[in-house]
């Protein structure tokens, strides 16, 4: 039997097998104050030597040093980069510079992978910015195939650097590359792969709260990644255009437009529907130029101006004054956007999606098993959340499944959807990369 008493030592009653049942003695033993990480005493000198030995000399006795050998699989120099220093990392070119933080490209010395150096100037009168802290915490919690990997975190007193997966695009830009709308089958392997990292950080009740094209990034791939959880961005790095401020508004919600305070995953639904129509349309569905007003007159324009029937409560809201708006009949998405009609059960999605009632719009979860998805291949549905890939079962053997962008976008106009032919391509022992292929 052990006990452990207030002076913080281990006392163990045990009898003992030469005396009596009744008699037993009591040992008290003090906890050791061997440290295994204490750095050792100045006298011991730590030395690596050619062959990777690593030596002792320690003074003896008799005034000579006598070497202890023992053997490092890999030394550690102490040269040599490590994670959370800011000399582990190599800056390569200036991305992008906001009034407080700046985007570097960069190269990791720790493994030679490309990296994305987000540094934020740090002021002694307000500390950290909270922008900062809320993007790191969060990221550091998220694990997923379409979320940025936040790799690194390094806090100095000037700056504060974090360190993400570098992606080479955004669909902004990428959309500016192909003007016109892209092709419908792109499309919707993004639109599947931003609802499926908006359905993991919903069903951990984290909102986006920021979602527009800028910060959807698209690896050479074809694999989409939320990024930008902080709303730093729209402070940090400019625009194209517009400001940050302005463009942010076009991918706000009515019910956001008009003071409500009551943020649900809602929020983020509104950004997918006003995504998923400019990438299919080439055009930004609300693009506002003045200020608020303007923008919810474009809504309204193609949505209808709200009542308390098609709205209930719209008129508790902070900012709507009913006279202020002009009033407006709802009318089908195809009459505002024609190209929808291209595609089979994308208007119908698209007014399920940009619903001024939050209430009424779809979740990220219902979208994915809208019919809109339903000719994608089942092997999509069984994605791990982390990984792209499939564990096949046999140790160290798993399917990998890359995102590529399975057509080159046409400039000539807007193209049916294909017929879809889903092969396998074996390219290394146990492993398969899924591809898809439309004809």
């Amino acid at each position: 039997m052990s006990t452990r008493n207030c002076q913080g030592m281990d006392s163990v009653i045990k009898p003992l097998d030469t005396i009596p049942e009744d008699k037993k003695v009591r040992v008290q033993r003090t906890q050791s104050t061997f440290d295994p990480f204490e750095k050792p005493a100045n006298q011991v000198k730590r030395v690596h030597s050619e062959n990777n030995a690593c030596i002792n000399f320690k003074s003896s006795s008799t005034g000579k040093e006598s070497p202890k050998v023992r053997r490092h699989s890999s030394p550690s120099s102490p040269t040599s980069p490590k994670f959370g220093k800011a000399d582990s990392y190599e800056k390569l070119e200036k991305l992008g510079e906001g009034s407080y933080a700046t985007v570097y490209k960069g190269k990791s010395k720790v493994n030679g992978k490309l990296v994305a150096l987000k540094v934020i100037r740090l002021q002694e009168e307000e500390g950290t910015p909270f922008t900062a802290i809320r993007e790191a915490s969060l990221l550091k919690g998220l694990k997923h195939a379409n979320i940025v990997l936040l790799h690194d975190i390094i806090h100095t007193k000037e700056t504060l650097t974090l360190v993400f997966e570098y992606v080479h695009t955004d669909l902004c830009q990428y959309m500016d590359k192909h003007p016109g709308g892209l092709h419908p089958d792109n499309v919707k392997l993004f639109l599947f792969q931003l609802l499926r990292g908006l359905s993991y950080i919903h069903q951990r009740y984290i909102l986006h709260r920021d979602l527009k094209p800028q910060n959807l990034l698209i690896s050479d791939t074809g694999e989409l990644k939320l990024a930008d959880f902080g709303l730093a961005r729209a402070k940090s790095v400019p625009s194209h255009t517009y400001s940050n401020e302005v463009v942010t508004l076009w991918y706000r919600p009515p019910d956001v437009l008009l003071g409500s305070t009551e943020y649900s995953t809602c929020l983020d639904m509104w950004g997918v529907g006003c995504i998923f129509v400019e990438m299919i349309q080439g055009v930004a569905a609300f693009p506002g130029m003045k200020d608020i007003q303007d923008q919810l007159e474009r809504i309204f324009l193609v949505l209808g101006t709200p009542n308390e029937d098609t709205w209930p409560g719209v008129h508790s809201l902070p900012h709507f004054k009913p006279e202020r708006f002009t009033l407006y009949s709802s009318k089908n998405l195809r009459q505002a956007w024609n190209k929808l009609s291209y595609v089979n059960y994308a208007e119908d999605l698209a007014s399920k999606l940009l619903q001024c009632s939050p209430k009424n719009r779809l979740s990220a979860q219902a979208a994915l098993s809208h019919e809109y998805f339903s000719d994608l291949p089942p092997r999509l549905w069984e994605l791990t959340d982390r990984l792209s890939c499939h564990h096949s079962g046999k140790k160290k053997k798993k399917t990998l499944m890359k995102w590529p962008i399975i057509r080159r976008e046409s400039r000539i106009g807007f193209l049916p959807l294909p017929a879809v032919d889903f092969t396998y391509k074996k390219i290394e022992a146990g492993k398969t990369l899924f591809s898809l292929q439309f004809i």
